[in-house]
């Protein structure tokens, strides 16, 4: 599988409270940019796949979604929906069609409209008594406690991810939130769900973006300037994971073993990435999952964060797009976003957020709280 697909196309459009586009508006809008990109006519699209969470007033009922708004008729295009891995998953779909010898030409499209809603935040679901009262921060920050307690971190520490986020995100012309903030602003903040305070959440937000892959053979028909996927991994664990009376709340085993898998298909190992888009929905997060992904052992997370190590400048950048911290977090089209960057990261089109060595990227996301991870691994061909 590696090196047998390549990213010919990307696209993106502004995150944030995007009131001024529709469901379909976003989707055009990202899908023609990677039409452009790729140098390519929407009938040479073989099949696509619509990564999306949420359907509902905002879009995203089916694949009817993307061919509507696409005019993508007569083509098999398939939905995809896993948590907060939905876009990464999407996209792992279309290599593995594209590898099969399936199709040559397949886009990949991620797009979410969160904010049009009567509520705030993501709607709760679930067991009504097993999944009473939960918030995705409530549930992250049981396991951050217990994170903190056992390697003895501070709130400081999680700011100060907050602060190198928004950061690279006010550098990003199509971040939502794209102001600095100081360590005191994010330890002052009003508390959400302790430790997390205000700074230490993504956004809700609305967005979409989109790539095009094709078989690594015939990519230079299109354009020179393409990325080659090098590994993916997936890998399911239960939708309860603080049910399991084995989860030490110190990690993510799904993480874990999707990177196994990625690495493995890849040849690569974690100190071979030049820099990474992980999923940093809280700033622990973000924390545990450079643990989780190999890039140090477990709880030396927040060295590596106190050092600077993970700064664009830094011997492993994180999240040089601004992360969901910054960029946002619009559930469906996250993943799709990642692989954006890391290709555009790759090519050496990012401006003053561009990352120094940036030849092989990873993109990761981790949903469910935890019971879904995604990895992927590009590289320069």
């Amino acid at each position: 599988m590696r090196d047998e697909v390549a990213v010919i196309g990307v696209g993106c459009t502004k995150f944030g409270d995007r009131f001024d586009r529709s469901y379909e508006e976003l989707i055009c809008d990202a899908a023609f940019e990677a039409y452009r990109d790729a140098g390519i006519e929407p009938d040479r699209i073989d099949a696509a796949y619509l990564g999306t969470y949420l359907p509902g007033p905002g879009g995203g009922k089916a694949a009817v979604s993307l061919a509507d708004a696409l005019r993508l008729y007569d083509r098999p295009i398939t939905r995809v929906e896993n948590y907060c891995a939905t876009g990464t998953d999407a996209f792992r779909n279309a290599c593995l069609a594209i590898a099969s010898g399936t199709y040559d030409v397949v886009l990949v499209l991620g797009a979410e409209k969160l904010k049009d809603r009567g509520g705030r935040g993501l709607p709760r679901i679930g067991h009504p008594l097993l999944a009473k009262g939960n918030t995705a921060p409530g549930l992250f920050a049981l396991a951050a406690n217990r994170y903190m307690h056992t390697f003895g971190v501070d709130r400081r520490t999680l700011a100060k991810v907050a602060v190198k986020n928004h950061a690279n995100g006010a550098r990003n012309p199509k971040a939502h939130l794209r102001m600095e903030v100081t360590e005191e602003q994010v330890l002052s903040a009003p508390m959400i769900a302790w430790p997390f305070g205000l700074f230490d959440c993504c956004p809700t937000t609305d967005g979409a973006a989109a790539a095009i892959v094709c078989r690594a053979e015939m990519a230079r028909e299109f354009t020179d300037d393409y990325v080659l996927v090098k590994g993916f991994g997936l890998a399911v664990t239960t939708g309860r994971p603080y049910f399991d009376p084995t989860f030490d709340y110190l990690g993510f085993r799904s993480t874990q073993k999707a990177a196994r898998q990625a690495y493995e298909m890849a040849g690569l190992g974690p100190r071979d990435i030049d820099f990474a888009e992980v999923h940093d929905c809280f700033t622990w997060t973000e924390i545990s999952n450079i643990e989780d992904l190999g890039f140090c052992e477990k709880g030396e997370g927040p060295k590596l964060v106190e050092e600077g190590a993970t700064r664009i400048d830094g011997r492993l950048p994180v999240n040089p797009s601004g992360g969901l911290k910054s960029f946002g977090h619009p559930i469906g089209a996250s993943g799709v976003r990642m692989i954006y960057e890391c290709v555009e990261q790759i090519r050496g089109r990012c401006g003053e957020r561009q990352v120094k060595k940036a030849d092989i990227g990873l993109a990761h996301n981790v949903g469910g709280p935890g019971a879904v991870s995604c990895v992927v691994i590009l590289g320069r061909r």
